[in-house]
């Protein structure tokens, strides 16, 4: 199947090319403006009890605001209370547009006690806007940001709103930042690669074109889901790293073809057979993995899903179809502008055998390699042990940002008036809201909680009354969990129905759900990578080991992550503030890592098992295919880790955790895991790597997507015309 498509793609070599390029760049026109489109909310399991209270709330009451907090501090005499300050800062608030505030609850409006500091030096004003999206909210916010200032009163400003936006316009600044800095880069080490500038400038283009095709296909995605400005940046990140990756193995391969004496037309047709293949079904277990995502309930997780399968996908198509059809198009030209010291041929040379020696040197003691690998690998992966979890703060941002700072003050300063309480809502039947008697005899019974400090109504209407109890502690620690736990099982009062919200009962119900959920995850990454392995190699045991291998260099990655991220050994040398781990990041890492750890298995294996089929015994299968792989590998992981490592120098802790992630499981695995690990377990199972059952290996036969012995030149392609 694949070689007739690279026969096809050859023929029609300048329509393919056409077609792609235009689709792709007419794809990123239009997906440049998803970026106003970008919300940053979807964290949270919508169908959890905690969401369900916000929204009884917000249906019977109202939206309660939050939305943007500004912070009016003086140090004049008379503090807050002076009255032309307060005239002044009631004409600010009362001025700003109708179309973007429905409403403004300030010290100034109301003499809130919970509004101002004990020292009357500082007070608040809670802004609700109009918008009820994420994305409306951040464009209603941009339209005051400019209006909150008042003459001679220090102004912060912070609020769910606020720090979206930073982060919006960090992310974007992160992204062109990333991609000025990673494509140069990337392109230079390809020409040190290559050994030319042409050849050099393929996978770069193929890159290019992944970008704007996702940027097209977030766009239409954000006319129908929210997509989280994560999103973008991960799409990139894969689009980018996986293109370039693809590229990179497409273009060796057909140089190598070439180098053999084949024709631009065969070489193209055997390029597409061989790594073209390969290709696509890298690609396919990368979708597969990330498709896993779509088995959580959070809408960040879910927008993540859709960007990053688009990305590998479209990273995947233009390596199938451009790629190949630019390949026919310059035919030996691909090594035009050569540098000097480029002496050898594609598939040969020092570097070639030095991986070889490498294969012979790891087989002559297989156990003496893989055991203290595997010790040390588990050694690492020791620490995830003592993760613990929270969920998007203003700490995501540096300690500098003036969010952040806003944010700070008053969680400090006005502990009433943030939102680290609980939120108890109290729903009655009938259509009224419970009564007096029955709200103050709840109210005793929540006060006797171990780690309630206190609790107090603050709002009642319709059927509902809310109550919002203080938490002793990190609103995020065991003792505020516990304590949340604790008022969920107090007896509900009679016709009465009690909900728990608030950040610690969203952060303990977006927790749960993923705990139910992981299990299917890892269930499906497992089975479709036994099962697609299987049917690409032919092997029982070599899809096993494959899962084996990923779910070490996983977990070795996740315990120095939490080593630096959770327990701060060398985070202000990263200048991030250590914390629990947003548990969704740490599931789209998963899923990412043990992708690309199969990828690069998937290179490798596919080399040895083609040696296999041609008559190579074990240890002549993995020699050659770590001589004819291990280059590209290491390069590979090379590439990808600069594209990566750019955004670990994000603005955002969570995409420098992504980064320094990034690149710790490429290094491990794309070096002492591939290259040390894997052909010593391989020398290890001998001849039984290779086994499959009789009635199994005619059905993967059957099937054709099997590694086949030399490929027989085809008839059309071995008469067709010498590329011009």
């Amino acid at each position: 199947m694949f070689a007739k498509w690279g026969s096809v793609v050859h023929r029609r070599r300048w329509l393919v090319l056409v077609v792609v390029v235009v689709l792709a760049v007419l794809g990123g026109a239009w997906g440049s403006g998803v970026f106003d489109r970008l919300s940053q909310g979807g964290y949270d399991d919508p169908n959890s009890e905690a969401a369900r209270a916000a929204r009884l709330v917000d249906d019977q009451l109202g939206r309660q605001g939050g939305d943007v907090v500004v912070v009016y501090s003086t140090s004049r005499g008379g503090g807050v209370d002076d009255p032309a300050l307060a005239n002044r800062i009631n004409s600010r608030l009362d001025a700003l547009p109708k179309d973007a505030v429905s409403k403004v609850v300030s010290y100034w409006n109301t003499q809130a006690p919970t509004l101002v500091d004990p020292e009357h030096r500082r007070g608040l004003a809670v802004i609700t806007l109009a918008g009820t999206d994420s994305n409306r909210q951040i464009s209603d916010y941009r339209k005051i940001a400019d209006r909150l200032d008042v003459d001679g009163v220090t102004t912060q400003v912070g609020g769910i709103a606020p720090m979206a936006a930073a982060i919006n316009d960090r992310s974007q600044s992160d992204l062109t930042r990333a991609e000025a800095v990673s494509l140069p880069v990337t392109l230079l080490l390809l020409v040190v690669i290559f050994g030319g500038l042409v050849a050099a400038s393929l996978p770069v283009v193929v890159g290019g074109l992944a970008i704007l095709g996702s940027l097209g296909v977030l766009r239409a995605l954000t006319g129908f889901v929210d997509v989280n400005s994560f999103a973008v940046n991960v799409a990139t990140l894969l689009g980018l790293g996986l293109a370039i990756d693809y590229g990179l193995f497409t273009v060796g391969r057909f140089r190598e073809e070439l180098a053999g004496g084949r024709s631009p037309a065969e070489a193209v047709r055997r390029t597409v057979a061989t790594s073209g293949r390969t290709v696509a079904f890298s690609a396919t277990l990368l979708v597969v993995a990330l498709a896993g995502l779509l088995l959580f309930p959070q809408d960040f997780l879910r927008s993540v899903a859709y960007g990053g399968m688009a990305a590998v996908a479209i990273a995947a198509l233009v390596s199938l179809t451009l790629l190949p059809a630019v390949l026919g198009i310059l035919g030996p030209k691909v090594d035009a502008l050569g540098l000097p010291w480029r002496r050898r041929r594609a598939d040969g040379g020092e570097e070639g055998r030095g991986w070889a020696r490498l294969a012979r040197g790891v087989m002559r003691r297989p156990a003496l390699v893989a055991v203290p690998i595997v010790a040390v690998l588990v050694f690492l992966g020791a620490p995830f042990l003592s993760v613990k979890f929270g969920e998007v703060t203003e700490k995501v941002l540096p300690a500098g940002d003036p969010v952040r700072q806003a944010v700070e003050t008053v969680n400090h300063d006005f502990p009433a008036a943030s939102n680290d309480g609980a939120q108890i809502v109290l729903r009655g039947q009938g259509g009224a809201a419970p009564d007096q008697a029955t709200v103050q005899r709840f109210v005793a019974e929540v006060k006797r909680v171990p780690g309630v400090d206190e609790v107090r109504p603050t709002g009642a209407g319709g059927e509902v009354t809310v109550l919002t109890a203080t938490l002793s502690g990190d609103p995020l620690g065991d003792q505020a969990k516990d304590a949340v736990r604790a008022i969920r099982d107090l007896p509900e009062p009679a016709n009465t129905e009690v909900m728990v919200g608030g950040l610690t009962a969203r952060v303990t119900d977006s927790l749960g759900a993923i705990a139910d959920r992981l299990p299917l995850m890892a269930a499906l990454l497992v089975v479709a990578t036994l099962v697609l392995m299987f049917l690409a190699f032919g092997s029982v045991l070599l899809p096993l080991k494959a899962v084996v291998m990923s779910a070490l260099s996983l977990s070795a990655t996740f315990g120095v992550l939490v080593w630096i991220f959770q327990d701060g050994h060398g985070a202000s040398l990263l200048d991030v503030t250590p914390g629990p781990l947003e548990a969704g990041v740490v599931v789209l890492m998963a899923a990412v890592v043990f992708g690309l750890s199969t990828d690069y298995e998937t290179f490798l294996l596919s080399r040895m098992v083609e040696a296999r089929s041609q008559g190579a015994s074990t240890e002549e299968a993995i020699g050659t295919g770590l001589a004819r792989t291990g280059r590209m590998i290491s390069a590979a992981a090379l590439l990808l880790i600069v594209v990566t490592g750019a955004f670990a120098f994000s603005d955002i802790a969570m995409m420098r955790f992504v980064g320094v992630g990034m690149i710790l499981a490429l290094a491990l695995d794309a070096t002492v895991v591939r290259m040390l690990l894997v052909p010593a377990v391989i020398k290890l199972l001998g001849r039984a790597a290779w086994w499959a059952p009789g009635p199994l290996r005619r059905l993967q036969q059957r099937v054709g997507v099997h590694e086949g012995g030399d490929l027989p030149e085809d008839e059309e392609t071995r008469q067709a015309d010498p590329v011009r």
